[in-house]
């Protein structure tokens, strides 16, 4: 796409190299503290709360993004191991810049998000990597929770399932939110979805014409 090459050349200054790596290791650190200070409530300093921000604690604009993915050891390695594959499977196709820009629209739909919702989470933003990676990498093989191996399309697809069943039944900040938060696939993936469904209404149109003539 012509207007991502023209602001990836623009930023290409902010590209931060292994980024997913770097986020990461910082959720990682995140629960250990947790994991050995409980009676501190760690996590507690990092949340998205606009009280808190405009009381003076601005970190948390940012701080959110470094919240661990659960509290469970087995589920926060599987994540961590996840997030770094995909990651880095984007930034190798995409390149530093162009991936770090990815997430920034990402994060930057989160916190517009925020402010109907009142909170953030990198929940949204941790799915749109996925999505992306499964429309790059559609037969890619996973092992699901290290066991299963399973093709990365499919994941999507529940995923994707779950998703449209919160937006149908969740309320509006919550659709808000989701939209918003996926706002990076819109920008990158939006050409290709749109032609694909033209082309399926198109192929549609000529098999209805065809069955026609035939009859």
């Amino acid at each position: 796409m012509k207007w991502l090459d023209k602001v990836e050349r623009k930023i290409g200054w902010f590209a931060i190299p292994n980024l997913m790596f770097l986020l990461s290791g910082m959720m990682l650190a995140v629960f250990l503290l947790q994991y050995a200070l409980p009676e501190e409530y760690i996590q507690g300093y990092l949340y998205l709360d606009w009280n808190l921000v405009r009381a003076g604690q601005v970190w948390r604009v940012v701080s959110f993004l470094i919240l661990p993915p659960g509290s469970s050891p087995f589920w926060i390695l599987f994540s961590l191991y996840f997030y770094c594959l995909i990651g880095n499977g984007l930034e190798r196709e995409w390149g530093s810049a162009r991936f770090t820009l990815f997430y920034l629209v990402g994060y930057l739909g989160s916190l517009l998000g925020s402010l109907f919702t009142g909170y953030a989470t990198n929940q949204f933003i941790n799915l749109s990597l996925f999505f992306a990676f499964a429309a790059l990498y559609p037969n890619f093989k996973v092992m699901l929770f290290f066991i299963i191996p399973i093709k990365i399309k499919y994941l999507a697809l529940l995923d994707a399932l779950l998703y449209i069943y919160l937006l149908v039944m969740g309320t509006w900040p919550v659709r808000v939110a989701i939209l918003l938060s996926l706002l990076n696939i819109v920008l990158f993936f939006g050409g290709d979805i749109f032609r694909h469904i033209k082309d399926f209404f198109a192929y549609r149109k000529t098999r209805n014409n065809f069955r026609r003539y035939m009859r």
